[in-house]
């Protein structure tokens, strides 16, 4: 487990913008220019497009190509998915190691992007789960100062920060369509923090990602870390847009279970659940019981497995926002005597 150092990035520096799975620049123009010009103006960085960011029903080897190429060209210092998708699982296996190992730079990314994360992970390259341009950087109306902090903490700054809980999140959405809604602001709602379950102070190496991810990898076979390597891992996981039912989401913790995971685990550390949809538009009574279930369900099946085990749910990574931009292979420290979180960025 020994992971390449990550350059921190410097202002006018040259970041770029990739699509690895869905080509949202190309269905959403004016939500893509907006992210942009949050990138130039709040991070002072300049992005950088590749050749099917924008482009819809990009093939799989085209992306290949961009991921590729992002990492290979020298005055690209980091690397932004522009959004997530559904079908990271079909190609990112056969990506060639190298030119990833030999250009070693931040990735961010969430969702489906965590088949990339993993697949860096896998060749000892961190990333960041987290800050798509389109759901972090193109947030409406203004970007979450939250969210703003650990991203400049991702980009820019070296050492340990601690992890804390917003005391607001924002899960129903704006529909990307309307161009008059980008100046709307979002609706916010009282957070309820972060649960807390287990006594033990520990650390580890993050891994996971969004857990239909993690199902796809575990139910295709695909390459993740190696058992004995789990006993130095904290594991991570949130759930999508997608709202999957609790005895969903109960089954793939049964799956890490019974792959012999959770009982080496060194912690869990579990993202507060998208709870709304515009296909599922729950109310807040609605969404407390789905989280609440969800909670329960999680903590069951880990404690079916491993007794100490310390694990925090309803953190501040993943699907909703604001939004932690969780680093991906470094160093956690959890500390459950004084309910507090740290991570090397």
């Amino acid at each position: 487990m020994n992971f390449s150092k990550l350059s921190k990035l410097n202002p006018g520096d040259k970041v770029g913008i990739v699509s690895p799975s869905f080509a949202a620049p190309g269905k959403w123009p004016h939500v893509y220019e907006l992210a942009l010009k949050r990138v130039r103006e709040v991070f002072e960085l300049e992005p950088v497009e590749f050749s099917v960011t924008s482009k819809l029903g990009a093939s799989k080897e085209e992306r290949s190509k961009d991921l590729i190429d992002s990492f290979i060209q020298n005055d690209i210092k980091a690397v932004i998915a522009s959004l997530g998708g559904d079908d990271q699982i079909t190609y990112i296996k056969n990506l060639p190691s190298e030119p990833f190992i030999d250009n070693p730079k931040p990735f961010f990314g969430f969702s489906d992007n965590t088949h990339f994360a993993n697949f860096l992970w896998l060749n000892g390259i961190p990333s960041f789960y987290g800050a798509s341009l389109f759901t972090q950087f193109g947030m409406q109306k203004r970007m979450d100062e939250y969210t703003i902090k650990y991203i400049k903490h991702a980009l820019f700054d070296n050492g340990e920060f601690e992890l804390e809980p917003s005391p607001v999140y924002n899960d129903i959405g704006l529909g990307w369509d309307d161009i008059s809604k980008l100046n709307e602001e979002r609706i916010y709602e009282e957070n309820d923090g972060w649960y807390w379950d287990g006594n033990i102070n520990t650390d580890g190496i993050t891994w996971g990602g969004c857990l239909e991810s993690i199902d796809e990898l575990l139910r295709h076979g695909a390459k993740i870390p190696a058992l004995d390597q789990f006993e130095n891992i904290i594991l991570i996981t949130e759930t999508s847009e997608e709202i999957p039912s609790s005895d969903y989401v109960k089954r793939v913790y049964r799956a890490l279970g019974e792959r012999g995971i959770l009982e080496r685990v060194k912690g869990v550390l579990v993202g507060r659940p998208q709870a709304w949809s515009f296909k599922e538009q729950n109310s807040a009574g609605q969404k407390s019981s789905y989280r609440k279930e969800q909670r329960g369900k999680i903590l069951k099946v880990i404690r079916e497995y491993n007794k100490t085990v310390p694990v925090i749910q309803n953190m501040d990574f993943g699907h909703t926002n604001p939004q932690i931009c969780l680093p991906y292979g470094r160093k956690v420290r959890i500390i459950s005597s004084e309910k507090r979180i740290f991570a090397e960025f």
